[in-house]
């Protein structure tokens, strides 16, 4: 950790897999709104190319490695962040992978189910498990779970005409919003909040250049919701920061 960036009771947020696409974004105007701001993956060399530019920007951005299939090393970084802070105030779970475009869930590998669900839920439950006890001592947090409309039910039983293509991530996503609810009911009293958001389909590798959306949009109502003030909502579903359905 770099000490000079430490500015004392600054809110500190978490974004896992920050060094690129909404997940860069959203590290970067959570760093503009004042708030330091801790990017995760696994890749170091481009964490920190991300961490660099960010802070040409003047803002104040860390890196750290972290792998979230490992529980290990997300509670070694837990650690260090109550060690080098003492806080953690906001979670935005943005790691996630799409392994299976295009194929039917009659076809899709049990494999790359497993590999789907390890990072797109399994690494969000593993995130929030960990950081919900540093947030709990300040009775204070916001959790933002980054999820997709794929994943909800009304799309999942034929809205749209869509069919059952990319099932390992969009069962996943459903995973996840499951899990927002959840959650959102055992922090209710510690003065937490857990929002899930869809951002839409958005300029990104995963959303496409044709994409509706700049990442800007896409990451403004994680943003919102990582920022929400005591009367904000929890347990909600978002786009556009407005409510949807499940």
């Amino acid at each position: 950790m770099n000490p000079i960036l430490k500015t004392a009771n600054q809110r500190l947020a978490i974004v896992t897999g920050g060094n690129r696409g909404i997940g860069k974004e959203i590290s970067r105007q959570l760093a503009e709104k004042g708030l330091q701001v801790i990017i995760t993956c696994r890749d170091e060399d481009k964490g920190r190319k991300a961490v660099e530019e960010m802070r040409q920007e003047g803002l104040s951005v860390e890196f750290q490695v972290v792998d979230v299939h490992d529980r290990k090393s997300i509670q070694d970084m837990i650690r260090r962040v109550e060690h080098d802070f003492g806080r953690l105030d906001v979670l935005v779970n943005n790691a996630g992978i799409i392994m299976d475009r295009g194929v039917s869930v009659l076809d899709v590998e049990e494999s790359v189910m497993k590999e789907t669900f390890e990072t797109n839920y399994f690494g969000a439950l593993r995130m929030i498990q960990a950081s919900v006890p540093l947030m709990k001592a300040h009775r204070y947090g916001r959790i933002v779970n980054i999820s997709s409309g794929l994943g909800a039910f009304e799309i999942l039983q034929g809205f749209l005409g869509l069919k059952g293509s990319s099932s390992a991530y969009r069962i996943s996503k459903t995973m996840l919003n499951a899990l927002t609810c959840l959650a959102a009911q055992e922090v209710s009293e510690m003065g937490i909040k857990v929002n899930a958001v869809c951002p839409g389909r958005v300029q990104t590798d995963m959303g496409g250049a044709d994409a509706p959306l700049t990442v800007a949009e896409g990451a403004d109502t994680a943003v919102w919701l990582a920022t929400l003030g005591e009367d904000g909502p929890t347990g909600g579903f978002f786009r556009e920061r407005k409510r949807i359905e499940w």
